[in-house]
């Protein structure tokens, strides 16, 4: 018997069993894919010459990460590769925003939009200098981040205060007005912003897109040498090298509970597997509280909060094998790992308009991975292997377009919303179309039957906009991994703080569980994590 279960070898369930064994702790993890990694894999599906990533690509959390780093995985064999340049946001005309690991490159790129923008961004990138440490602590660490908060406030104090913070929580649109007086330095942000369900209105839209470009400004946004799955491999290896376990093909159905406490799962196939202390769920918060618990060991309470939870938007996905480099009209374009396609803030509004509205955006706003360009091992040289997703409602009204796509996702809604996909690449990038050698299209339902966290096709475990963060994610004050069913815990992406490859709700429900159960020797572990992270928040 197993002091630990871990439902879902997604990379928080991985990191998380991690952590549990560093601790002494036995750990088995059980799987119900083929493979582990959850929505960190690749593979040769479009062409055997090309590794795509079926899900995530580009990690610039994992590099920020405390957690990750204090794991240590270049030790078993993960590498990191970067793009010359991080992001580009090309517009029609030409011109181009891009953002660069060295914050000059970025400056002189928004200064060609408008005089004195580049000396903007460098200011903002001054108040990310003096915040990023107390930032990232407040990030990575439990709800509520007592310590990084008190140290937070002194920064912001120090930072303008109350303006600080004000511009934090602006939408996208109104912190890009007052930051900067051309389009560039406004479109950095609000396409980064748009990486999550976030209209570029939204409130807190603007401290959300600041933070994703300040970490591609820092870190970059790096992918794992070879395909997404060498992160997944090389937390396996470590784990595996603990004494742990990761047992695939293996559908948790129930999460059993008797005499007040989690005591185990029982899985599709009718195993029971026990855990001596504890049972850490990897999955999705509907899947928690609506599925594997039964609902008379649940507070009636969080049963109806489960009713408002919201999912992040829906994502519809095209891989691509291409015979050459993407033709951007925009040459700095070429340079980027990740490129915004959207011509203009307005085009921006109105696609998350018409997303709000419930319809298929007829310009859909793309972001586009060019991973070749990124990793080199990815395919033939002269060649790129590519991406691109958008976002979309999940019930769909209608088609803004008016070619008839419904929502069923059916062959024919599939290729009509690939076409479209690729008629707005060809818009920045002219003879685009004629570079495909093959294509795969992952449509919300192709996503979900993948990895069963991505409910829908919502890649972030919840929609990250302000009502459903903080003490209110997942649902109104649970945002800590302890659930009201003593020996279980969230340790998915449902949890604080959210979607992204970083491993928080992971590394967040581990320690809970360490807490519950310290004996004589976890302190001295409690120690190497806390320093592990105060070690990596310095990078």
């Amino acid at each position: 018997m197993p002091d630990a279960v871990v439902i879902g070898a997604g990379p928080n369930g991985l990191v998380a069993a991690n952590l549990l064994a560093d601790a002494g702790w036995s750990v088995e993890v059980l799987e119900e894919q083929p493979e582990p990694g959850g929505a960190v894999r690749h593979d040769r599906g479009v062409h055997p010459d090309y590794v795509n990533d079926m899900f995530s690509s580009f990690y610039p959390l994992a590099a920020a990460s405390p957690i990750v780093a204090g794991l240590r995985l270049e030790e078993h064999g993960l590498r990191w590769s970067h793009a010359p340049s991080v992001v580009a946001h090309p517009l029609s005309d030409g011109r181009c925003a891009l953002l660069d690991r060295d914050p000059e490159t970025t400056a002189a790129s928004l200064e060609a939009f408008a005089p004195g923008d580049g000396e903007a961004w460098q200011r903002l990138h001054d108040v990310w200098e003096d915040l990023r440490g107390d930032i990232v602590d407040a990030l990575f660490t439990p709800f509520p981040p007592v310590r990084a908060a008190a140290r937070l406030g002194v920064r912001l104090r120090a930072a303008g205060g109350l303006r600080m913070a004000r511009s934090l929580v602006l939408p996208v649109r109104r912190l890009g007005e007052e930051e900067f007086r051309g389009e560039g330095g406004r479109l950095l942000l609000a396409g980064n912003a748009l990486h999550a369900d976030l209209a570029p209105e939204s409130a807190g839209s603007g401290g959300f897109g600041w933070l994703m470009a300040m970490l591609g400004q820092t870190y970059g946004f790096p992918v794992p040498a070879g395909g997404s799955g060498a992160l997944t491999a090389a937390l396996v290896r470590r784990l595996e090298s603990r004494g742990g376990r990761v047992r695939c093909g293996q559908r948790v159905e129930r999460i059993v509970v008797a005499g007040g406490r989690a005591l185990g799962v029982r899985t599709a196939a009718g195993d029971a597997v026990r855990a001596r202390r504890a049972v850490l769920a990897d999955v999705s918060v509907p899947a928690l509280f609506g599925e594997l618990v039964e609902p008379e060991h649940l507070p009636a309470q969080l049963l109806r909060d489960l009713r408002n939870f919201q999912w992040d938007f829906a994502t519809f996905k095209v891989d691509w094998a291409l015979d050459g480099p993407v033709p951007w009209q925009a040459g700095q374009a070429a340079r980027a790992g990740t490129v915004h396609l959207a011509d203009g803030m307005d085009e921006l509004t109105r696609f998350a308009a018409q997303i709000a509205m419930r319809q298929v955006p007829d310009r859909p706003f793309l972001i586009f991975g060019q991973m070749t360009t990124s990793d080199a091992s990815r395919s033939p040289r002269g060649t790129e292997s590519a991406w691109a997703y958008t976002h979309l409602p999940h019930d769909i009204r209608a088609d803004a377009a008016d070619e008839g796509i419904t929502g069923s996702w059916d062959t024919k809604d599939q290729e009509l919303m690939a076409d479209r996909m690729e008629r707005q690449v060809e818009r920045f990038a002219p003879g685009f179309r004629a570079l495909v050698r093959g294509r795969r299209i992952l449509a919300p339902p192709t996503l979900q039957a993948l990895d069963a966290n991505l409910a829908g096709g919502a890649i972030n475990g919840g929609t990250t906009a302000m009502h459903q963060q903080l003490f209110f994610r997942p649902l109104p004050g649970a945002g800590r991994p302890e659930t009201p069913v003593p020996g279980l815990y969230l340790a998915s992406s449902g949890a604080h703080p959210g979607g992204g490859v970083h491993g928080a709700p992971g590394a967040n429900a581990a320690r809970a569980a360490l807490r519950r159960h310290r004996g004589p020797g976890m302190a001295g572990v409690q120690r190497i994590l806390a320093r592990r992270d105060r070690t990596g928040s310095r990078r």
